[in-house]
C-alpha cells in the first residue's frame, strides 16, 4: 500500500482533500482573533461617552400666536363664493369666504330693514311719552301757581269776611246799648214808644247782620279748605299721570335697546357672512371645498400659516427624564428630510445635526403621561433649515454627563436612568 507522500507526489496531489488531510489543525489564529477582540473591548469599555436623553417630536412655533390659525365660520351658512386659494398670501382681515343665511328666522331679505324701522318706531314711541311727561310736569307748576293764587284770594277773603264781622259785631254792640238806654228813656218817660220800637228794629237788624258774616266767614273758611283738597287731588293726579308716563318711557327705553341689539347683532351678523382671515399668512389648507356647502357655527374653514414664526421642536419627553432636563439645556436635533449620522454618546462627531437648547419644559403632563420640552434653535450653533416647515419630524438628544461606554452598557442593562451631572444641584442636563 502506498504512503501518503507517494500519494502526494503522484496523481494525488491535484487532491484538495488530500492536501487537507495533510494539514495539521492548529488555534492560534482564533486565540489571536479573539484575545484582539477583548482588548478591543477593554479599549471600547473605558472610551467616554455621553449620556443623553432622546425623544421624537416636530417642529412648531415658539410663539402660540405664530402657529396655525382656523379661519372659523362664526355663524353657520351655505358658501357662495371663494376669495382665496391654497398657498395665497392674505392679510388679517381679508376676506377667505362668503356664505348666505340658512336659517328660517334670517332669510327675509329686507330683516334688517324692518329691525330698523321697528326702533325708530319705538323712539318715537318714547319721545312721545316724554314729551307727554314734559307736559304733565309743566301742568303740575301751572296748578302749584293756581294754589298759591286760590289760597290767596281765599285768605283774602276771609280777611274781608273777618273785618266786616268784626264791624257788624260792633254794631251790633252799639244797637244793644242804644236800645237798652232808650228802654231806660222810655220808662223815664224822656222817648216815646216809636223811639223805642225804632231802637229794637235797629239792634235785631245789627245781629242779624252779625250772625251773616259769621256765616260768611266760615263759609269763606272752608272754601280755603276745600281750594287745598282740590289742588292737592289734581296736583296728585297729574303727578301719578307724569310717573306713570315716564314709567311706560322707560320700558319703552328698554324695549328700544332690546331692539337696537337686535339690529347691531344683524348687522354683525350679516359682517360675520364673511369669514376673515384671523391674521397675517398663507392658507395652507382649503378644509371645505366647491361653493355650495353647508357649514356649521364654528366649524373651520381655511387653515392660515403665519408668515413670520419663531420655530421650535416639540419634544415629548417621558416623566422620568424630566427632572435631569433644564431651561437652556444644549440638544442636537436631527430634521427628517436632512440625512444625518447621529453617534448619541459622541455629539462631536455627529453629521447633518442642528443645535437647540431647551426653551420651554411643561409643569403638566399629556394625556399619555409624558412632557412637552419645546427645544429652540442655538444662536451659538449652525443656523437651522430655511427650508423647515411647521409640522415636519424631528428626533433630538438632549446632553447630560460624560461617562465611559462601559458605565453606560452597565446602566442600560440594568434599566437605571441616566445619573444627574455633579454640577446640577437641584437637577438638570449638562451643558456642554
Amino acid at each position: 500500500m502506498a504512503s501518503e507522500l507517494d500519494l502526494l507526489n503522484d496523481g494525488g496531489a491535484e487532491l484538495d482533500s488530500v492536501k487537507l488531510l495533510a494539514k495539521q489543525p492548529s488555534f492560534r489564529r482564533l486565540t489571536q482573533w479573539l484575545g484582539g477582540m477583548g482588548l478591543f473591548l477593554i479599549i471600547v469599555a473605558f472610551l467616554p461617552w455621553q449620556q443623553n436623553i432622546q425623544a421624537n417630536g416636530d417642529v412648531t412655533a415658539l410663539d402660540p400666536m405664530a402657529r396655525p390659525h382656523q379661519a372659523v365660520a362664526a355663524v353657520g351658512g351655505r358658501i357662495v363664493r371663494w376669495y382665496v386659494q391654497e398657498g395665497a398670501v392674505v392679510k388679517v382681515g381679508d376676506p377667505i369666504v362668503t356664505l348666505t343665511e340658512v336659517k328660517d328666522a334670517y332669510l327675509d331679505p329686507r330683516v334688517l330693514e324692518r329691525a330698523g324701522e321697528q326702533v325708530r318706531q319705538k323712539e318715537a314711541a318714547v319721545e312721545a311719552k316724554r314729551s307727554k311727561a314734559a307736559a304733565l310736569t309743566r301742568q303740575l307748576r301751572a296748578l302749584d301757581s293756581a294754589w298759591v293764587a286760590a289760597r290767596v284770594k281765599a285768605d283774602n277773603r276771609i280777611t274781608q269776611w273777618g273785618a266786616t264781622l268784626a264791624a257788624a259785631r260792633l254794631e251790633d254792640s252799639l244797637a244793644t246799648v242804644q236800645l237798652n238806654r232808650t228802654v231806660t228813656l222810655v220808662r223815664d218817660g224822656l222817648q216815646s214808644a216809636l223811639e223805642l220800637e225804632v231802637a229794637r228794629q235797629r239792634a235785631q237788624r245789627a245781629s242779624a247782620l252779625a250772625i251773616e258774616q259769621a256765616a260768611a266767614l266760615n263759609t269763606a273758611q272752608a272754601e280755603r279748605r276745600g281750594v287745598d283738597a282740590e289742588y292737592a287731588e289734581k296736583i296728585a293726579k297729574v303727578e301719578s299721570d307724569r310717573d306713570g308716563t315716564l314709567a311706560e318711557a322707560a320700558e319703552g327705553a328698554a324695549e328700544v335697546a332690546k331692539l337696537q341689539s337686535g339690529r347691531d347683532n344683524l348687522e354683525g351678523r350679516r359682517d360675520l357672512l364673511v369669514v376673515r382671515a384671523p391674521r397675517d399668512g398663507i392658507v395652507v389648507r382649503a378644509l371645505r371645498a366647491g361653493v355650495g356647502e353647508v357649514v356649521k357655527e364654528g366649524e373651520a374653514i381655511a387653515t392660515i400659516q403665519p408668515d413670520d414664526a419663531t420655530l421650535a421642536v416639540g419634544f415629548l419627553v417621558r416623566a422620568r427624564d424630566v427632572p435631569l432636563l433644564r431651561i437652556g439645556d444644549k440638544v442636537r436635533i436631527e430634521f427628517d428630510g436632512w440625512p444625518a449620522v447621529q453617534f448619541s454618546g459622541w455629539p462631536s462627531v455627529a453629521v447633518g445635526t442642528f443645535g437647540g437648547r431647551v426653551a420651554v419644559i411643561d409643569e403638566v403632563a399629556s394625556a399619555t403621561g409624558s412632557y412637552r420640552v419645546l427645544v429652540e434653535a442655538d444662536p451659538e450653533d449652525e443656523a437651522w433649515p430655511d427650508e423647515l416647515r411647521i409640522g415636519s419630524g424631528a428626533r433630538g438628544w438632549a446632553l447630560l454627563r460624560d461617562v465611559t461606554v462601559g458605565f453606560e452598557i452597565w446602566r442600560t442593562l440594568n434599566g437605571f436612568p441616566p445619573a444627574l451631572p455633579a454640577d446640577a444641584g437641584s437637577g438638570g442636563a449638562k451643558t456642554p
